[in-house]
C-alpha cells in the first residue's frame, strides 16, 4: 500500500498496549463527499493453529495445485482480505464519492490475542466508523457436482459456548485395574453426547436458506428440505439431511468434544480427565438449557462441569437486509453468476460482525466465494478454496464495494 502511493496518514498499525503482538491494519481511501457514511471492509489475518506434521502441504505456505489454493487460512479468510487489499488499491485510484475504510485485524481465532475488531471499537471507533460494513460470512454454496446452487448473505449467527466435563478419582497402579477408568468412563460419557439428538429449530435465515435451495437441490434431498420446512418434527427428513455436516449445523444446536486432557504416567491409572467441549447455539441461545441438555446427553453424575465462554452474539440484533443492502448484491451476482439466486442465510460460526453491529454499525457477511459441504476443511488439515471461487468471488466482490461506495 506504500508502494501504491498511500499517504503515511491513510495507513497504520494499531496495537494493543496489553498485546504488542496483535497488530491490526487500519487503512482509508477519503471520499468525495465528506457527509457520506463510510464503507468498511473488515477481515481477520490471524488464524487457528496448524501442525505442519500433519499436513501433506506445509500449511504456511500458499501452494497453487489442480486448481485449488492450500495453506492455513486460505479460505479463512485472507483470500478475501487479499480482495480487501486489492479494493483499497483500485479505490486509491479512482476516488469513490463515500469514504472506504479497511480493518484487518486479530484475536478474532482467539488463541489467547486480543481481539482487534473489539478492541478497536471500545478505544478508537472514529477509525473504524462507517455506515456499511462487510466481513467474512456467507458466501456460496456448491453441490457435490460443483454446481452453484445459491450465493448466500449472512443475517444471523450461532452463539458460541465451551465448556470443560471433568473426572476425578483416586487412581492407583495400572497392574490392577479399576471398574471405573476415568478415560473409560469420560469417552463413554462423549458417546453418549455423540448420540444425543438437539432439535431442530427454524428461524427467518436458516428458513430462507433451506427453502431458497431446495428446488435447486431437488431429488431425495430436496424434498427433505421442503417436507421439513412444512413439519419441522419429520424425523426422517432432519435424519436425511443431518447427514450433511453443514446442513445439521444449521439446522440445530451442535456440541462436540474438541480438546481431551487426563492421566500422569503410563503404568498408573488417571486421577483426574477433562474434556473441553465446543457448542454452538441457535440462536436465540439459550444458555440453562444448554447446559442441562449436555448435562442430560452425558449421564455422568459425577462429572464437574464448567463455563469457559459463553459469546452471546445471537443476543446482538442481526442487521437489517433492506433493499439498499441486497438490491447490489442481486446486482451484482446477476452480473459474475448469472442464473444463481441470492439467499438470506444463518452461519454456522461466529464473526467479528456482532462487536460492530453492537456498537451501531451495521455489518453484513458477503464473499462470494463459492465452496462444497466440506467448505474448504476451514481449521482443518489440507484446507483449501479454489483457485475459480477466489477470481470469481474478487469480481464480484469488486462490483459490489464499488456499489456501496458510489451509493
Amino acid at each position: 500500500m506504500k508502494a501504491a502511493g498511500f499517504p503515511a496518514g491513510d495507513i497504520q498499525v494499531v496495537v494493543p498496549p496489553e498485546d504488542p503482538k496483535a497488530g491490526n491494519l487500519l487503512a482509508v481511501v477519503p471520499g468525495r463527499d465528506a457527509t457520506a457514511k463510510a464503507v468498511l471492509l473488515l477481515g481477520h489475518i490471524d488464524v487457528v493453529n496448524a501442525n505442519r506434521a500433519d499436513w501433506t502441504r506445509d500449511p504456511f505456505v500458499l501452494i497453487e495445485e489442480n486448481g485449488e489454493f492450500y495453506g492455513r487460512g486460505t479460505s479463512d479468510m485472507k483470500a478475501q482480505d487479499a480482495v480487501w487489499v486489492e479494493a483499497m488499491l483500485r479505490f486509491h485510484q479512482t476516488r469513490p464519492k463515500r469514504t472506504v475504510k479497511m480493518a484487518l485485524t486479530c484475536g478474532e481465532e482467539g488463541g489467547g490475542r486480543v481481539n482487534g475488531a473489539g478492541w478497536i471499537v471500545a478505544n478508537n471507533k472514529p477509525l473504524i466508523d462507517a455506515g456499511l460494513a462487510i466481513t467474512e460470512g456467507g458466501g456460496g454454496e456448491l453441490d457435490d457436482d460443483g454446481r452453484r446452487l445459491a450465493l448466500t448473505v449472512m443475517g444471523a449467527e450461532k452463539d458460541a459456548a465451551n465448556f470443560t466435563i471433568e473426572l476425578t478419582g483416586p487412581g492407583g497402579h495400572s497392574s490392577k485395574p479399576r471398574p471405573d477408568n476415568l478415560i473409560t468412563r469420560l469417552s463413554a460419557a462423549m458417546v453418549r453426547l455423540d448420540q444425543a439428538e438437539f432439535p431442530i429449530g427454524f428461524n427467518t435465515f436458516n428458513r430462507s436458506y433451506f427453502a431458497g435451495i431446495a428446488p435447486r437441490i431437488g431429488g431425495e434431498r430436496g424434498a427433505a428440505m421442503q417436507a421439513l420446512l412444512a413439519n419441522p418434527q419429520d424425523i426422517q427428513a432432519a435424519a436425511l439431511l443431518k447427514k450433511t455436516p453443514a446442513w445439521k449445523a444449521m439446522l440445530s444446536t451442535t456440541c462436540i468434544p474438541t480438546l481431551i486432557e487426563g492421566g500422569h504416567a503410563s503404568n498408573a491409572q488417571p486421577q483426574r480427565v477433562k474434556v473441553t467441549l465446543n457448542c454452538r447455539l441457535l440462536p436465540p441461545g439459550d444458555m440453562d438449557l444448554l447446559k442441562a441438555q449436555v448435562i442430560k446427553a452425558i449421564a455422568e453424575p459425577e462429572a464437574k462441569i464448567d463455563t469457559l465462554i459463553y459469546n452471546a452474539n445471537a443476543r446482538v440484533p442481526s442487521s437489517p437486509l433492506t433493499e439498499t443492502v441486497m438490491a447490489p448484491v442481486r446486482e451484482a451476482a446477476a452480473r459474475v453468476f448469472p442464473g444463481v439466486p441470492v439467499v438470506a442465510m444463518q452461519e454456522t460460526f461466529g464473526t467479528d460482525s456482532a462487536k460492530l453491529i453492537a456498537a451501531g454499525i451495521p455489518t453484513y457477511g458477503i464473499s462470494g466465494m463459492f465452496r462444497g459441504f466440506d467448505s474448504g476443511n476451514i481449521h482443518g488439515l489440507n484446507e483449501h478454496i479454489s483457485v475459480r471461487s477466489v477470481m470469481d468471488g474478487r469480481a464480484f466482490l469488486h462490483r459490489l464495494v464499488q456499489a456501496y461506495a458510489e451509493q
